[in-house]
């Protein structure tokens, strides 16, 4: 089995707007919490945020056992389960937090109900999710439901209904590149690069008239593997030591084969930047392109070794990866045994660990 490896960086929105519609994103930051105690919610916020799911649970459920802030801990209980990968465990939780909402928390209920899309998306009830997309889109015409309504059109073969609910979505948010490259995203899923590509070049028209243009729009360069154009466009940010262009550079540089030249701009973003489970994770791609496993799985445990959960499940997965290629099949198990009780539901990493098993 050849493995597949992750660059760790995905589409933007995914991490960051509307985090459960787009499935991975279960962190929120943590609350002002001064010199009092903290409460249940908030120390299984903080239990989320560091990927500690079980635990999450335990303190949302003694909140809700106390019959206290029902509204955050069904909520907080969904996240958990979501991280857990026990889905319809998810859904149970995020409809007990909007049981605990009225007409009137619009805000909340848009919150809330966005996660059990996530939830009911990662059950494969594309019907399901649509119908929740509809209870947002009463609430407000918002370009990420629609996103999210046409991707799951697209899942089941309607195409017309996809591309309706597409348009509809950048309608809604004609600024927001976000939505452009999602789209794009969902499209090459499916094999259908060369429609996405069409909202690719839509999304070069637009212009918001902030300073990120620029940034975006080498993303949708990179994305339509015009390489030359899209560093161009980070030109200006490079000299301004922008560390997002930094990123990037890197995975053109990657992409055009000149891993050296990727790993030095790793080695920037962490020079002038600070540390960064990104920066950490491409250097490990650069490295595996130079068939240097050791320094990527050097590079590996200085990205596991800081204080925060996000993008770690990235370099784990190719921490498996390169102790293949180095051919520690004994290691590389080991380590996928260790990957699957974290990420019980990440599909990849089953067929990797189960190519393991019956080597």
């Amino acid at each position: 089995m050849e493995s597949s490896i992750r660059n760790g960086y995905g589409n933007r929105r995914r991490y960051r707007k509307t985090a459960a519609v787009f499935l991975m994103a279960f962190l929120l930051a943590g609350c002002q919490k001064g010199e009092r105690e903290l409460t249940e919610v908030e120390i299984g916020m903080e239990a989320v945020e560091k990927g500690d799911y079980k635990g999450a649970l335990a303190s949302f459920e003694a909140e809700i056992a106390e019959e206290g802030d029902l509204l955050r801990a069904y909520r907080g209980a969904g996240m958990a389960y979501m991280g857990m990968g026990e889905y319809e465990q998810a859904v149970r939780s995020f409809d007990a937090a909007l049981h605990e909402t009225d007409e009137k928390q619009e805000d909340n209920r848009k919150d809330i109900l966005y996660y059990k899309a996530a939830a009911l998306y990662r059950q494969q009830d594309y019907d399901g999710t649509i119908g929740v997309c509809k209870e947002i889109l009463d609430i407000a015409q918002e370009g990420d439901a629609l996103y999210l309504t046409g991707t799951c059109y697209l899942e089941k073969g309607d195409e017309e209904a996809a591309q309706m609910n597409f348009d509809l979505a950048v309608q809604a948010a004609p600024e927001d590149y976000d939505i452009y490259l999602n789209i794009y995203e969902s499209y090459k899923e499916k094999k259908q690069s060369a429609k996405g590509a069409e909202y690719l070049q839509q999304a070069l028209q637009a212009e918001s008239g902030k300073q990120e243009d620029a940034y975006y729009k080498a993303r949708i360069y990179y994305n339509l593997e015009n390489y030359e154009e899209a560093g161009a466009q980070l030109a200006g940010l490079l000299e301004e030591k922008n560390g997002e262009a930094l990123l990037l550079m890197g995975k053109i540089y990657l992409a055009v084969e000149d891993p050296a030249r990727s790993v030095k701009m790793y080695e920037q973003y962490l020079a002038e930047i600070g540390e960064s489970i990104e920066a950490y994770n491409g250097i490990v791609l650069a490295k595996m392109a130079q068939q240097d496993y050791d320094a990527a799985l050097a590079a590996v445990a200085k990205g596991l070794a800081m204080d925060t959960e996000q993008g770690k499940q990235s370099l784990l997965y190719n921490e498996i990866v390169a102790y293949e290629h180095k051919g520690e099949f004994t290691a590389a198990k080991m380590k996928a045994e260790i990957y699957m009780e974290k990420y019980p539901a990440d599909e990849a990493g089953r067929k990797e660990y189960e190519f393991l098993l019956n080597r």
